[in-house]
């Protein structure tokens, strides 16, 4: 890219123009045919929340001194989601990015805060199953914190034998989910929190895709069990507004049980030639966009409008689980009470379907195996996405049929001879050569590297899509 000579202020629509040819590849964000990533509510909610966003876009969060709007905007929300998740007046929080940094201020929080009343930890870890979000790993590498893992029983929840058996002198926190992100499954909470409060160490809840909707399912007479600050012993929970709540990225909150714990979240510098910086989250200047989009949001869909969408929602879920339960060729992993969904076949190539679908203008996520679990498709669903699961499952039906015809193990065959040196960058790259991957070009059909991936270790996997991220990016 290089600067106009003369800005082109007085003719915008050339530079609209040119972004739209730029996107001319992207998925339809808001056609209904993505499950996942992006959660739309529909266009009159998302008008009056795009106006909210634009208005207060350029308020500044990083001093709350300034503009006292975006503080009183927090405050609200924050108290929202206490209520929400069953918080009584001594919890608190802070509206964040997105459940990434929610769950990274959460281990930030339990090592500082541990650390300061246990200072003789000198190796501390987190607890927390392979179903925990890869957020947890991140914040583990950031903080430099170990992972101790759980096992899972077979309907991948945790197990709580193997939780207490696994808790150390050296523990700061254990983590569930609420659900997990690719099963849809709640950890026990209830029994988690307590063996937490046993051994007296701080629990957090991952509620980033469920806190919001789950409530609602449970009115609309879903079974779901308790997983919030009802239950004594959990000290902190993660939950995302931009998911099921359907505001604008990126909102979501991190909730404490106390401001005791909270105030080990916070950043104070003074140190320096210059204004004292104290930041609540992680970000320091940061628009005020996505708190004025989150009040409006609420306040427009109200609380008839997300039963709305939790009842619609819950049809479009059991729409899809019965379709696959009757499907020659698919199998549901474990049938979900959440919105998430994964299935997978054991006689078509499910990264073909994938490709299949994403090919018919759909966006489905592949799941790789792990030790012996089975890869998988998995499907988060939206409310727009309601009204196209009639022809979501004719063209899936298609796609399996499509995918039954298509070869598979081709360049496994070819790198068999290279695969006891796939840690080697030269390998990678053959790979790449072999998938025509280079800088900027984004393969249409991932089924021969996902093969690949499949069949490695989780340490290469890594590797291999940290070249390929590296190379991809300029």
């Amino acid at each position: 890219m290089k600067l106009t000579k003369k800005g082109l202020w007085n003719s915008p629509q050339e530079i609209f123009q040119k972004l739209k040819e730029i996107e001319q590849n992207d998925i339809k964000w808001n056609s209904g045919k993505v499950f996942g990533y992006v959660f739309d509510p529909g266009k009159v909610y998302r008008n009056i929340s795009e106006k909210a966003l634009i208005q207060y876009y350029h308020k500044s969060g990083l001093d709350f001194t300034v503009y006292p709007s975006l503080l009183y905007l927090e405050k609200e929300i924050v108290d929202f989601a206490i209520q929400h998740l069953n918080g009584d007046k001594n919890c608190c929080g802070n509206l964040t990015s997105g459940g990434t940094e929610s769950i990274l201020l959460a281990v930030k929080t339990a090592k500082d805060y541990v650390l300061n009343h246990n200072p003789s930890i000198k190796k501390p870890e987190i607890l927390l199953p392979i179903t925990a979000h890869a957020a947890f790993h991140k914040a583990a590498q950031y903080f430099n914190l170990n992972i101790k893992f759980i096992k899972i029983t077979k309907d991948f929840k945790v197990d709580l034998n193997d939780l207490e058996k696994k808790i150390s002198k050296n523990t700061i926190l254990i983590v569930g989910s609420a659900p997990s992100y690719t099963y849809g499954v709640i950890d026990p909470i209830e029994k988690m929190a307590s063996i937490a409060k046993k051994h007296n160490i701080l629990f957090h809840v991952d509620a980033c895709m469920g806190g919001f909707i789950l409530p609602f399912f449970r009115k609309i007479k879903i079974p779901i069990p308790a997983f919030d600050f009802s239950i004594d012993g959990v000290t902190s929970i993660s939950m995302d507004f931009h998911k099921y709540a359907y505001v604008p990225k990126g909102a979501s909150v991190i909730l404490y049980r106390n401001k005791e714990l909270r105030k080990y979240q916070i950043f104070s510098c003074s140190n320096w030639i210059g204004y004292t910086m104290i930041n609540p989250t992680i970000q320091s200047t940061k628009s005020g966009g996505p708190l004025a989009a989150t009040y409006a949001t609420l306040l427009a869909i109200g609380e008839d409008g997300y039963l709305k969408f939790a009842k619609e929602k819950w049809n479009a879920i059991l729409k899809i689980q019965n379709f696959i339960k009757n499907h020659k060729d698919l199998k549901l992993v474990i049938e979900s009470y959440t919105p998430l969904i994964a299935f997978t076949s054991d006689t078509v190539n499910v990264f073909h379907i994938i490709d299949e679908m994403n090919l018919m203008g759909w966006y489905i996520q592949p799941v790789l195996s792990h030790g012996n679990i089975k890869e998988s498709i998995h499907l988060s669903i939206n409310y727009s996405n309601v009204s196209k699961i009639d022809k979501f499952l004719k063209d899936l039906n298609k796609a399996v049929e499509n995918a039954r015809k298509l070869p598979s193990g081709i360049l496994l065959e070819k790198l068999k001879p290279y695969l006891n040196q796939i840690d080697n960058p030269e390998i990678i790259y053959k790979i790449f050569e072999e998938i025509n991957l280079k800088p900027g070009n984004i393969p249409k059909r991932f089924a021969p590297l996902n093969e690949v991936l499949n069949i490695l270790k989780p340490e290469l996997r890594e590797k291999i899509i940290l070249e390929f991220t590296n190379l991809t990016y300029p």
